[in-house]
């Protein structure tokens, strides 16, 4: 799905209200400039760049699922082979 570019639909609406002005094409392509600017200092994503992010944060979640999943097998393994349930140690505290 393209969606038309933001900067290029406001630039078709300030055209059509001075299109009546003798200096048209000039004033537009100023204007394309000094938005230009002015959204660069925003440092904006893409949608394309913040959907590529998502995927990987969604994955890396994905991933300390599996991983705290393993943690408590291992210790629920070691708990049964020592006897006694495994609990973390506390700060502090020897175990």
């Amino acid at each position: 799905m393209n969606r038309p570019d933001p900067l290029d639909e406001l630039l078709a609406r300030l055209s059509r209200v001075i299109a009546e002005a003798p200096a048209a094409a000039d004033l537009s392509r100023r204007l394309r400039t000094v938005l230009e600017q002015g959204l660069a200092q925003f440092d904006l994503a893409t949608r394309s760049e913040l959907e590529a992010y998502a995927q990987w944060a969604a994955g890396m979640r994905q991933r300390v699922e599996r991983l705290e999943a393993r943690i408590t097998e291992l210790e629920a393994a070691a708990g049964a082979s020592a006897g006694s349930p495994a609990r973390p140690a506390e700060p502090g505290r020897p175990t």
